[in-house]
């Protein structure tokens, strides 16, 4: 695991336990509001985040933050996400549904340098799992090394994250996977859906946007446990490069494979 996996583990932990579960099922009208539309943000996201900031910030000082909400507020900063040593939080990611007082949702940390992704940490609160992933040192799960496997269902498993594709996009992907693999929907929260690809619930993914705290946690992650997240070109995933468009899978195989059914 990477050297810092305790110190961050621990500290996650804590706000989960501090800041989050405790305004589980348990916010106010006035402490949800709308950022964008279907973008919501909630007092538990800003408190999360201000805490997590701090506690970073103590345990690396010489990182830089960038925080989903402290983008928002100031968007020149994630401009600099790809530039040095950065800690990327999103402080409850699946907000919609911890507003809606329902699961899944969790709270994703990534270390990454000059835009390459050297550790990620995905803790799911109500359920208290910890993933983790760090560069050359392979996945885990609650401590314990874990490699991706495939679903074993008789069509391959495919989580389209349509909600952001046009309805062209929406229609080509539904048409080209028929056939050739069963289609799920995400369930609105990354935090949730790479965790799903390791541990063999789905076999692939396909996400349109490509915000860094949705998915610098889980792309190490999944690349650590064997799997494989990309650019649907086949180049590799780096913060900092705000394209659309990710394909992550269980195998590289079954990226090789989709890829081909996908975007060939």
């Amino acid at each position: 695991m990477h050297e810092l996996y305790h110190p961050v583990a621990d500290l996650m932990r804590r706000v989960g336990t501090d800041i989050v579960m405790p305004r589980f099922q348990n916010l106010a009208a006035h402490q949800i509001l709308e950022k964008a539309p279907d973008e919501l943000v909630t007092i538990a996201d800003k408190e999360s985040e201000e805490r997590l900031s701090e506690g970073l910030a103590a345990i690396l000082p010489e990182a830089g933050i960038i925080g989903e909400e402290a983008c928002e507020t100031d968007p020149h900063l994630l401009g600099r996400v790809g530039e040095g040593l950065n800690w990327i939080i999103d402080p409850i990611d699946g907000t919609g549904n911890f507003a809606a007082g329902h699961p899944p949702f969790g709270i994703l940390i990534a270390l990454a340098d000059n835009g390459h992704i050297l550790a990620g940490w995905i803790l799911d609160p109500v359920r208290g799992r910890m993933c983790h992933g760090a560069l050359g040192k392979g996945a885990f799960v609650d401590g314990e090394a874990v490699r991706a496997q495939p679903s074993g269902a008789p069509l391959p498993i495919v989580a389209l994250a349509s909600f952001f594709m046009t309805p062209e996009q929406r229609a080509d992907m539904k048409a080209r996977s028929a056939g050739h693999y069963t289609t799920v929907d995400i369930p609105r929260c990354a935090a949730e859906q790479y965790p799903r690809i390791v541990l063999g619930e789905n076999d692939l993914t396909i996400f349109e946007r490509s915000l860094p705290w949705d998915h610098a946690a889980g792309a190490i992650f999944l690349n650590e446990a064997g799997g494989r997240l990309s650019r649907t070109d086949g180049s590799p995933y780096t913060v900092g490069d705000d394209r659309r468009g990710l394909l992550g899978a269980a195998s590289p195989q079954l990226w090789d494979e989709a890829a081909r059914v996908f975007f060939g």
